[in-house]
């Protein structure tokens, strides 16, 4: 996957003088509030996720969007005054690839308005961007933080998806693995530098898992469903939601084009399954109730479960039609690499099912795939 390979070279070249002011923010604040949309929040929540179930002591923290129940107003400005009351030092933490999202641009305006109608120091903000030059980047520059990371650029249309990813691939999953290797940073009080360590130690490992599973029978499985008249239900609890949720985004834009549709378990929306239609689950342990019955539901209906898990042997892989385990161990408390290896190992499936697609004479040009991209996001 040429598009991975791109993803290293970006990361690495990340400025050390812009990550740090944002990683001693990161590291010190005492709440986190999360702004985004689509994938890039998706990757953006999965790393904080991360963050949230870590006991670091002194430096754990609260971890909100503004979709949580307990978010302290109807609005970002709202919000702040009670977040300035609970908590030492708050950070709005927003990813957005173009810059452009009007979700995150609305939080920031937000807290820009906050923070100059009460000159408080305890809010400040974040952003990993590709666009620092946008109007959400220049927000931020005066109350927070901007940190560049290049995504596909000015790349021109093609159908090499192999080499540049589809649409947003390449800052998404950038994106992620910094946050999550930042997480790490924290949990571990490591320095700024050490993040791009772990960041090209993690990257060797995910070329061995994408190679290794894209070429194995599983995968040409799943594709040989895929590119049959089915639809397909993802499902996943906790953080592994988060990055089904990414993955859902990227099929939908190919199924949703031959006239299917993708479904998040237990969504307002998600019908009942029919037989042939397949499920995708993720799981660290496998052992997960909720994520147990999806299957064995799945099944009794004669669906095809393919499964995700980070545990051998467990429940959820033994019951699935077809499994990929990537193993970690880890200790309770810890974050997990995990949930962002399953994000890169799933990356490939629409970009292989697009690639498959034309070579049975179907080409999807991305002004087509962009059509099913969502312009409420």
């Amino acid at each position: 996957m040429g598009y991975v390979n791109r993803i290293r070279d970006h990361l690495l070249k990340v400025k050390r003088n812009k990550l740090l002011p944002l990683y001693e923010d990161l590291k010190s604040a005492n709440c986190v509030v999360c702004g985004g949309s689509g994938r890039s929040l998706f990757s953006l929540n999965a790393a904080m996720n991360q963050l949230a179930m870590s006991h670091i002591g002194w430096r754990t923290k609260v971890i909100l969007t503004p979709d949580d129940p307990g978010f302290p107003g109807k609005n970002m400005y709202d919000a702040a005054a009670e977040l300035e009351r609970r908590y030492k030092k708050t950070l709005l933490l927003m990813c957005s690839g173009s810059g452009l999202s009007e979700d995150p641009y609305t939080m920031a305006q937000d807290l820009a308005q906050y923070i100059e109608d009460k000159r408080t120091s305890k809010l400040s903000m974040g952003l990993v961007t590709s666009n620092v030059n946008s109007p959400l980047a220049q927000i931020v520059n005066q109350h927070g933080h901007v940190v560049e990371l290049k995504g596909r650029g000015k790349s021109k249309p093609s159908f090499e998806y192999s080499e540049i990813g589809i649409m947003g691939d390449m800052f998404e999953l950038g994106s992620l693995l910094l946050l999550s290797m930042m997480t790490e940073g924290i949990f571990r009080n490591l320095q700024v530098n050490d993040i791009y360590s772990l960041c090209e130690e993690e990257l060797t490992t995910l070329g061995l898992m994408i190679d290794s599973n894209v070429e194995s029978e599983t995968y040409a499985n799943l594709l040989d469903l895929l590119e049959t008249r089915t639809n397909v239900f993802l499902g996943g609890k906790g953080t592994a939601n988060e990055i089904v949720k990414m993955t859902a985004v990227r099929l939908f834009h190919i199924k949703g084009f031959l006239g299917e549709n993708v479904y998040i378990a237990r969504g307002v929306n998600t019908p009942h399954p029919r037989a042939g239609d397949l499920e995708i689950l993720v799981s660290y342990s496998g052992e997960s109730k909720p994520v147990i019955r999806w299957c064995n539901i799945f099944k009794k209906l004669r669906g095809t479960v393919f499964s995700i898990t980070g545990t051998q042997n467990s429940t959820l892989s033994k019951n699935s039609d077809f499994q990929i385990t990537l193993e970690e161990t880890t200790k309770p408390g810890q974050p997990r690499r995990f949930y962002m290896r399953a994000a890169y190992v799933l990356s490939p499936l629409p970009v292989k099912l697009a690639e498959r697609l034309s070579e049975r004479g179907l080409k999807l040009p991305e002004y087509v795939i962009n059509w099913y991209h969502s312009v409420t996001q």
